[in-house]
């Protein structure tokens, strides 16, 4: 078997190390020696937009937030339900992976941040919600491995009770926030429903051939 090619490396803010890599076709990023996401296990990634914005088919003037650039296929998959007037903010906060997006992981997922719909805002997705009161159709979060088994704990503010209660402000009135995750949680089932919302637990595959499950949870603001 090829051996893996590190091809970049960055440090994110709070001093984690990102490292790009490539073994023939497939690339992944992972995160202080932790594989955070791959190339070959997109399937779930595209079904975290196309759950959060299926209520959005067919609305003029939609606004979607995603938070977590990744390997593009999240933005991707919600440009393809969203109509051509949309606007979709994507808040990635280590620059290195907006450009890597723009460079060698461009052609993964159809190079989406060159759709003009698509603006990236190299932030803190937690600094966004905080400013962005009844703003939002849709919020869409693949921020780290989802509410539990984080690799950086500064990402559990997004999924507490507090975190939560932002992103219910940011949504306009019967906005859908769409939550990405390795593995289930039901504490989190449970305090989604504490903030105000009716919700229900998907869990799609991982890849587009089976395998592995995924958990998405798509939660409505009552």
């Amino acid at each position: 078997m090829k051996p893996w090619t590190e091809l970049d490396r960055a440090t994110a803010p709070g001093g984690s190390v990102l490292v790009l890599c490539q073994r023939g076709k497939e690339l992944v990023i992972r995160v202080d020696g932790f594989e955070l996401m791959g190339s070959r296990a997109s399937a779930s990634e595209a079904q975290l937009a196309a759950l959060g914005c299926a209520a959005l088919r067919g609305t003029s003037g939609a606004r979607v937030l995603i938070g977590g650039l990744g390997m593009g296929f999240t933005l991707r998959a919600a440009l393809r339900v969203l109509e051509g007037d949309a606007v979709v903010d994507v808040a990635e906060l280590v620059p290195a992976v907006v450009k890597w997006n723009r460079g060698v992981l461009a052609p993964l997922a159809g190079a989406p941040l060159e759709d003009p719909r698509a603006h990236v805002i190299e932030e803190d997705v937690a600094h966004v919600l905080k400013r962005s009161d009844g703003t939002y159709d849709a919020i869409l979060l693949d921020v780290d491995n989802g509410p539990s088994a984080l690799t950086a704990p500064a990402n559990a503010r997004l999924y507490d009770d507090a975190g939560l209660a932002r992103a219910r402000r940011a949504l306009k009135p019967g906005g859908v926030l769409a939550v990405w995750s390795t593995g289930d949680d039901p504490k989190f089932t449970a305090r989604l429903g504490k903030a105000g919302f009716t919700t229900r637990v998907e869990r799609p595959t991982a890849t587009f051939g089976g395998g592995r499950r995924h958990v998405i949870w798509v939660a409505k603001r009552e």
